[in-house]
């Protein structure tokens, strides 16, 4: 029985192969083109170590000046002695240049559906021909169909042929006339992934999600990836907009409740009308500071710089330290 393998690397790129039934990874990797560093091959070097972010494994040997105990704690790995025993993703600290690895993938795909969710957010839906591979969180580099522009957004759903995007509708931005102007059911669409370095990694403590906009986009998908695999750690989101119209996928959010044990939900307006009665101001004044200080927890944040700053400056003011920050900033375009 084959697993699949994703090798993540510093530069955001990500790599997809199998991996045979006890073959050794570095093997498997080398089979399929992808060649990692390496020098000994016998578990001393540690010239091809890296770090299992999600699955289960075994290593044959490992030297302990190769690895510490620390290390291995950790999850670090070399993959000349390492056994996947299930579907598993690896990164790798060094640029994916140095494997000789090929890039992402230019795919076209046709849009299946459009569905304004807010007053500033759609729902873009794109149909592909074959299952797309990425990590939940990652992102695609979408073509504006009619024009010569790109612009980036994160997968909003688990992988396969059905894929959704939360676009934000800017007052004048070319995908945002793209999506209100021209539009249709059918268009085609080309996009380049998976790209990104922001993605869910092995759950072993309490997770603590993080959105600003449609920042929540990224943290649907490891919603729908925690769904799915099953999750026996608390999980907290936290939704921040402006206004009460630029909420959306409350239902959505609303049914993750009934398939993770200890799910919390907390949104936050910036700008609420005076009818709001919910909470307000800035996310970093409604985190629950007694929560994150009795446990560690992972923290994955998504939105823009402004906001992941902030959140930074406030875990490094809390002392914090026991909190695993990992995020994605992203910025719009208004061209």
């Amino acid at each position: 029985m084959n697993h699949k393998v994703a090798f993540s690397f510093a530069d955001g790129k990500t790599l997809f192969f199998p991996v045979g039934a006890n073959e050794i990874l570095l093997d498997a990797a080398l089979r399929n083109g992808i060649k990692i560093p390496l020098d000994c091959r016998e578990g001393v070097c540690g010239t091809c170590q890296g770090r299992c972010e999600s699955g289960d494994y075994s290593q044959d040997y490992v030297d302990d000046e190769a690895l510490s105990s620390l290390d291995l704690q950790q999850r670090k790995m070399l993959s000349c002695q390492t056994r996947v025993k299930s579907d598993a993703t690896f990164y790798f600290d060094f640029d994916s240049s140095l494997c000789n690895a090929p890039g992402p993938v230019q795919v076209c795909g046709t849009v299946s559906a459009v569905q304004v969710v807010s007053a500033s957010t759609a729902i873009l839906q794109v149909r592909l021909d074959a299952p797309l591979d990425f990590l939940p969180g990652q992102y695609a580099r979408l073509a504006v169909p009619g024009t010569s522009r790109w612009r980036s957004y994160s997968f909003a759903n688990q992988p396969g042929n059905q894929l959704q995007f939360l676009i934000r509708l800017l007052p004048d931005g070319v995908m945002s006339n793209y999506m209100r102007e021209r539009c249709q059911v059918g268009d085609a669409l080309l996009m380049e992934a998976p790209l990104g370095a922001f993605y869910l990694r092995h759950v072993a403590r309490p997770v603590v999600l993080v959105a600003g906009g449609t920042g929540l986009s990224a943290l649907l998908a490891m919603l729908d990836e925690l769904v799915a695999t099953g999750c026996e750690q608390p999980v907290h989101l936290y939704y921040g907009v402006r206004g009460a119209e630029d909420l959306c996928e409350a239902a959505r959010i609303a049914a993750y409740a009934a398939h993770i044990p200890g799910f919390r939900y907390t949104e936050v307006l910036s700008d609420a009308s005076p009818e709001w009665t919910g909470k307000r101001g800035y996310l970093t004044e409604h985190f629950d500071l007694a929560e994150l200080r009795d446990r560690s927890a992972d923290m994955y944040v998504c939105g823009p710089p402004p906001m992941v700053e902030s959140i930074q400056q406030w875990l490094a003011d809390q002392a914090l330290d026991g909190v695993q920050l990992y995020y994605e900033k992203f910025t719009q375009s208004n061209i």
